[in-house]
């Protein structure tokens, strides 16, 4: 049996190579620049060209940390983050949906949903839940595996979707143009996208409208609150983070709205002003 003093030198040494693993970890952060992890073709989120409204968030927290942004550019699908925070290639990603395990989250700042694109002068312009019997028959689009795909499905709409790839590279993909493309040509009667993917992008067009699904009681939800993810490591990071999102909420607030970002409540029931 070990002796008490041998135990405590064994835990003092252990403690020791604990904290000197962690301020290694911590070392990965830079100084110098805000190092986001960014997809330079998910617009009009991220964009290369920095036209996307998270590139202009970042923008924002850099300007209050008086540091330059430096992009670590990685198409976002499968292995995204293990390839850019987890590596320590960057330092934060603007825009991470709440409770995902792979990072840690910082307090969300904003929360959106998903809703249905429609023509302003369709017949399906006055839908708002994907219940509604005008919806049979007709041909929808939808990005495969996400949320309201399921609730297509339970409402009886699986022989009308239409689906789409969720994980693509959008520099050569653009599931999401497609379909509003689909939608305001006619080659779609609808599309069932998330917010902040096709709110800026209808804006744009005159001639079509979205819809929040704010009426879907059954889960999956369709709501989603949105943070800035971190490494797990990362708690300084993530509280100073989380200091900046509280002071400069109006900020952000304009930015999104100016781009076009649909904003709920934190319980997804009514749209923000």
């Amino acid at each position: 049996m070990m002796r008490p003093i041998r135990i405590l030198r064994l835990a003092a040494a252990l403690a020791v190579l604990a904290g000197a693993a962690g301020a290694q970890v911590a070392d990965l952060r830079s100084t110098t620049a805000l190092r986001v992890c960014a997809d330079p073709a998910a617009v009009p989120m991220s964009a290369q060209d920095g036209s996307g409204f998270e590139n202009r968030i970042a923008g924002l927290i850099a300007e209050r940390l008086d540091l330059p942004v430096q992009y670590f550019w990685f198409p976002q699908g499968m292995g995204f983050i293990r390839k850019t925070l987890l590596d320590g290639n960057c330092d934060v990603v603007i825009g991470f949906a709440q409770g995902d395990e792979l990072v840690q989250n910082t307090n969300h700042y904003y929360t959106s949903v998903y809703g249905i694109v429609t023509r302003k002068d369709g017949e399906l312009a006055g839908v708002d839940r994907l219940s509604d019997p005008a919806l049979k028959g007709r041909d929808l689009g939808v990005v495969a595996g996400t949320p309201p795909a399921s609730h297509m499905a339970r409402a009886g709409l699986a022989k009308d979707m239409r689906g789409w790839d969720l994980f693509v590279d959008r520099r050569i993909e653009d599931p999401v143009g497609d379909m509003l493309k689909g939608v305001h040509d006619g080659t779609l009667d609808a599309a069932v996208l998330w917010g902040p993917l096709a709110g800026p992008l209808v804006k744009a067009d005159p001639d079509l409208q979205f819809t929040p699904l704010l009426k879907e009681e059954e889960a999956p939800r369709l709501f989603y609150r949105i943070t800035m993810g971190v490494r797990p490591s990362d708690q300084e990071w993530k509280r100073e983070l989380n200091s900046l999102i509280r002071r400069n909420q109006d900020e952000i607030n304009a930015i999104l709205h100016e781009a076009g970002v649909p904003l709920v409540d934190d319980y997804g029931q009514q749209l923000l002003p």
